[in-house]
């Protein structure tokens, strides 16, 4: 009998320790009569308030591949928030790119309904009882880059912000003043989407604010070079690179670690 106790103790206790996997789940909301549907990933493991950091996805929406990011920085410690841009949590197949250009354009050139949208993902993630909402960040692949860098440029309360190919919109003077992230920009040295000339325009804007961002360009890399699929996609201007892809997400994680103190 003692053995028996014994052992239905340990099983117990077993549980008790077992380390609790990423929990998962759907948030819906809206921002001026459009209904989004966002993506919240957390370790219930960890106790009390900590870090959270919003995740914009590229043009082809809130897919497996912006979800998965948003989970690997769950695993990280953070509550992570993938916000959704198109609505209804629309996600474009990689096999038709004409569609997310379209659906992106609807974005670009409405930069007020960008901008909320963005707003309203960065409203719920710091509305989640176990964030801390004095330490957000925002990261972005993509059209998700300019994303973060628009919400940047209206001043929300970012202590980071990270891109990786993204498209670089030019701040202006008031919206360089009025930044408060830290930022890092890991871009493709080869990305004709986002060529030297770009870069160079997005730099001297943001340093005429006094914003000094980190910009990383990665020799002989092209556009999308963060994600596997892209290979899929049958364009030779957008091509996964391991190397880049695992660098440059070492380096957000070293920018979190001195702006969100984890």
């Amino acid at each position: 009998m003692k053995r028996q106790v014994s052992s239905v103790a340990a099983v117990i206790l077993s549980a008790s320790l077992a380390p609790a996997a990423v929990q998962t789940k759907v948030v819906e909301y809206e921002c001026d009569g459009t209904k989004l549907k966002g993506f919240l990933a957390y370790d219930d493991a960890i106790k009390g308030k900590r870090p959270g950091v919003l995740v914009f996805p590229e043009w082809w929406g809130l897919n497996e591949y912006a979800k998965t990011r948003a989970k690997q920085l769950a695993e990280l410690g953070y509550v992570a928030f993938a916000a959704d841009l198109y609505g209804d949590g629309k996600v474009i197949d990689v096999a038709h790119p004409q569609d997310a250009l379209a659906m992106s354009k609807t974005l670009r050139d409405n930069v007020k309904l960008w901008r909320g949208r963005a707003a309203a993902g960065l409203g719920q993630l710091t509305a989640q009882p176990n964030v801390d909402p004095t330490k957000i960040a925002a990261i972005g692949y993509c059209l998700g880059g300019s994303t973060a860098l628009h919400l940047a440029y209206t001043g929300a309360d970012l202590k980071a912000v990270a891109t990786f190919h993204a498209g670089l919109p030019v701040a202006t003077a008031e919206e360089a003043k009025a930044v408060k992230a830290k930022i890092l920009v890991c871009n493709g040295a080869a990305d004709t989407y986002v060529p030297e000339k770009s870069v160079n325009q997005f730099r001297a804007a943001l340093e005429s604010g006094g914003v000094k961002p980190e910009i990383v360009n990665y020799d002989g890399v092209v556009h999308s070079f963060t994600s596997p699929d892209a290979d899929k996609v049958g364009n030779p201007l957008m091509k996964y690179d391991k190397t880049a892809d695992e660098d440059s997400w070492k380096r957000m994680k070293e920018l979190f670690l001195a702006t969100l103190g984890k």
